[in-house]
């Protein structure tokens, strides 16, 4: 059996509509021209009376193929998440009483506080710098937690190092990929729970989410938001007062919001069939040059950062045209692939009091 090549990040710059000056990815994504169509004719089936949750069922589980295949874990391993808190909250709630989890200084809401809550039982929650994560991990610690990309700054995180540490201790790994599916090359079935919101470099509509997870995860974190669409048959699955979970990650599931997963479908697929190693090297290439362009440290990845205490570079980028973002005292510029060139040296037009002399 012949497998399709996979798609180029040239060949992938054409799935959007022309955007100019959007560097905002780590915000926002862009709809595919294919999911703004799609969701479009979801508008028209709803409104005809015409929309069927069987045929929404099946958009979602093609969604959870596409997600399984982009992650590299079986499918049986994937389960639907609505946010990226909640998901995480799942696995704070099945921390033991009194056991300690490690977390990177600084990042991100959704992946820090909902173990934060845990206090009342004696949970334990250290912060130490990403660099220093991988010594943070001890024996005393049953999980890491860390995002893949941090989110304000656009370190990547050394996950192998972490992921080694872990297993000397017996730790429980979690990455939040959320800022990085997609775009940066993925090994899911290396941690025992990954999570991710869609609807930044996924491109998918707010609302579509995923969680992964190891044999080890599974039967140690305990389904604690089932409902009906965690049941093994899930149109079996309605009402009790019995219950059947299903035997897999799909006890982890949330019920879907039908619409989104409409224009979420082509978005899943596409990046499933993407070169991921090739979209990172060109996103890279285009975060070197605005590097250049400005003076900044070289920086090949997805999303540039540098000090901007007071906004004022955000806001000449904002003054030129261009959407960029800032976190933490930063300016935040992010490339996708609908991005080119052109964007880079608008953003560099628009600081030249940054420029190199």
């Amino acid at each position: 059996m012949t497998t399709a090549p996979l798609l180029t990040a040239a060949e992938a710059h054409g799935l959007w509509a022309p955007t100019p000056g959007y560097l905002a990815a780590c915000t926002l994504g862009l709809p595919l021209r294919a999911s703004v169509e799609a969701q479009r004719r979801d508008l028209d089936e709803w409104s005809a009376g015409a929309a069927s949750p069987t045929a929404y069922g099946a958009v979602v589980e093609r969604g959870r193929e596409a997600y399984a295949r982009l992650v590299g874990v079986p499918v049986d391993r994937v389960a639907l998440a609505g946010q990226t808190s909640a998901a995480v909250a799942t696995v704070a709630a099945s921390v033991p009483d009194g056991a300690e989890v490690v977390l990177p200084l600084g990042d991100f809401s959704s992946l820090v506080w909902p173990f934060l809550v845990q206090a009342h039982r004696g949970v334990t929650v250290r912060h130490v710098p990403l660099a220093e994560l991988p010594e943070a991990v001890g024996p005393s610690t049953w999980l890491v937690a860390w995002s893949a990309v941090q989110s304000a700054t656009g370190d990547v995180a050394d996950s192998a190092a972490i992921e080694a540490a872990a297993a000397r201790h017996g730790a429980l790994t979690l990455c939040d990929v959320t800022q990085a599916a997609g775009v940066l090359p993925l090994d899911a079935s290396r941690w025992d729970v990954s999570v991710c919101h869609a609807y930044k470099w996924l491109c998918c509509p707010r609302g579509v989410g995923f969680t992964t997870f190891s044999d080890r995860a599974l039967a140690l974190v305990r389904p604690v938001q089932a409902g009906w669409y965690a049941g093994d048959d899930v149109w079996s699955s309605c009402y009790g007062p019995e219950m059947h979970l299903a035997p897999d990650a799909r006890a982890h599931d949330v019920s879907p919001a039908w619409q989104a997963w409409a224009g979420a479908l082509p978005a899943l697929e596409a990046f499933a069939s993407l070169d991921v190693g090739d979209a990172w090297s060109r996103l890279g290439d285009l975060a070197a040059a605005l590097c250049d362009g400005l003076g900044l440290e070289p920086q090949r990845r997805s999303i540039v950062t540098w000090p901007d205490p007071e906004g004022a570079d955000l806001a000449a980028l904002t003054a030129a045209g261009l959407t960029a973002s800032g976190r933490a005292g930063r300016a935040r510029v992010a490339f996708h692939l609908w991005n080119d060139e052109d964007d880079v040296e608008r953003a560099v037009a628009a600081l030249p009091g940054r420029g190199r002399a």
